[in-house]
């Protein structure tokens, strides 16, 4: 306990100084937004990449392959083709004039301060969705390792949390996201050999997991419908998504961005496919853990050695909070410049629009936490949250911003008329739709038939809306 003790007060120390350095060197707001927009290849496509990499992934994936077999690992196929698409077509027109959020994107595409407006709400409220699953999973991690009762563990995270992401902005969370991802490959890496030797090789341990659970390896896990369209939501999502959008704004050029982007397939994959590993392990090791979320904790505590697990855990860590820390920024964002600088007070200055900022992260952070403590969300696994999550963001997103710079006859119309749409579907689906069919089929389906004909069915939008992102 006193090596685990000593391990994450080295690792919390180093990002509250990094948290304060970012403090100093943030002298402006695209500072504080957007790193200045001076990210190289290396820290952008970390920063990208452990954005990515979170609960969900540690915990939430190997929860729900335990739970229901290696199908699921074939939704995340679709992230690598989501990041291709990101450089390939949305980057090079999106990157054209640079904002400080995605909500100003919207506004100046569109010409509409009500577009902005209705992008802050859908990210504040996916973010409330969204980081709730983060809380739990710092809970969990905080019980296994230092044997506090679950709650205190998610109090104490979402403290650790608020306070160096309030104080340094996105160059805090971009330089802390660096070291978070070296965290986590480096957890990976020398863990799963370490879980595979209990079973004296890889093959051994696939006979004893087909013997034990052996429908693993099948399709049945999953109805084929509730695969592709989850599939379709980490797609969709992980295009469009605000946390990840905004880092290609962050990004030098066009050039850093390919080469973060590739760094980030790398990365996020690897590390994919080697939880994907252990989460076999768990069938095997624990074959009756109460819940799935259980397993890579138990793992890390139960079967690596304490040095290793210790630093697994810390990789866990890292990857909620390199998640939780980059969405508390957008939501930040979105209340400072999108809601209060936008619609309430516009001729705010500066320092007021910060100070709100910093305010709104603290309030944006702490409602998860009263939720999950209210009983919200209650026996969910992560990773089902974070879809959820994916979900609402694909559902209002993708087709506004993506359509943006690809349709020039796209107006403010089609585009609130489709993030509305594609949201309110997305929530009633969830509610009362078919459950082999996630809701972001439905809500994404909506969004573009509402988008292309409310935009044909109103003013073509003026010339210079959508010039600056077709201009070659």
């Amino acid at each position: 306990m006193d090596s685990q003790l000593i391990i994450f007060a080295l690792y919390f120390v180093v990002v509250f100084l990094i948290g304060w350095y970012s403090m100093r060197a943030t002298t402006s707001e695209s500072d504080y937004w957007i790193a200045g927009g001076k990210l190289g290849w290396g820290v952008g496509g970390a920063t990208m990449a452990a954005t990515h990499t979170s609960a969900g992934t540690f915990i939430g994936t190997i929860g729900v392959i335990y739970a229901v077999g290696w199908s699921f690992a074939w939704v995340l196929i679709s992230i690598p083709l989501a990041y291709w698409f990101m450089v390939a077509v949305l980057a090079p027109r999106f990157t054209k004039v640079k904002e400080l959020t995605l909500p100003a994107f919207l506004q100046r595409r569109y010409d509409s301060k009500t577009t902005r407006g209705i992008g802050a709400v859908i990210i504040l409220i996916a973010t409330v969705v969204y980081v709730q699953a983060q809380i739990v999973a710092g809970g969990l991690v905080a019980n296994i390792v230092f044997g506090i009762p679950t709650t205190t563990g998610m109090v104490v995270f979402t403290i650790i949390l608020l306070i160096y992401t309030v104080l340094g902005g996105m160059l805090a969370v971009a330089y802390t996201d660096f070291l978070q991802m070296v965290i986590m490959v480096l957890g990976t890496i020398v863990s799963v050999p370490l879980a595979v030797s209990h079973f004296g090789g890889f093959g051994n341990m696939i006979e004893l997991v087909h013997a034990i659970k052996p429908l693993t390896f099948s399709w049945s896990g999953f109805s084929t419908s509730l695969l592709i369209t989850m599939g379709l939501a980490f797609f969709l999502g992980s295009v469009a998504t605000p946390e990840k959008v905004v880092r290609l704004y962050a990004m030098k050029d066009m050039r850093t961005i390919r080469r973060g982007i590739l760094l980030t397939i790398i990365l996020v994959t690897g590390i994919n496919l080697l939880v994907f590993i252990l989460g076999l392990a768990a069938m095997v090791l624990f074959p009756i853990l109460p819940t799935g979320d259980l397993a890579m904790p138990v793992i890390a505590r139960a079967v690596l050695p304490t040095f290793i697990g210790t630093i697994m855990l810390a990789a866990v860590t890292s990857a909620m909070m390199s998640t939780v820390d980059s969405l508390l920024l957008v939501a930040g964002s979105a209340l400072s410049e999108d809601i209060y600088q936008n619609l309430i007070h516009t001729n705010a200055t500066e320092k007021r629009r910060l100070l709100v900022a910093r305010i709104g992260i603290v309030i944006v952070g702490v409602i998860p936490l009263l939720l999950i403590l209210g009983g919200f969300a209650k026996g969910e696994l992560i990773q089902f949250i974070v879809v959820l999550f994916t979900a609402i963001m694909a559902a209002g997103f993708f087709t506004p911003v993506v359509g943006g710079i690809v349709w020039k006859r796209a107006n403010k119309h089609g585009a609130i008329a489709s993030m509305v749409g594609g949201v309110l579907m997305t929530g009633v689906w969830k509610v009362y739709g078919d459950p082999t069919i996630y809701p972001v089929l439905p809500g994404f389906i909506l969004s573009v038939l509402l988008f292309v004909i409310v935009s044909l069915a109103t003013k073509a939008p003026e010339d210079k809306l959508w010039k600056p992102y077709f201009d070659k």
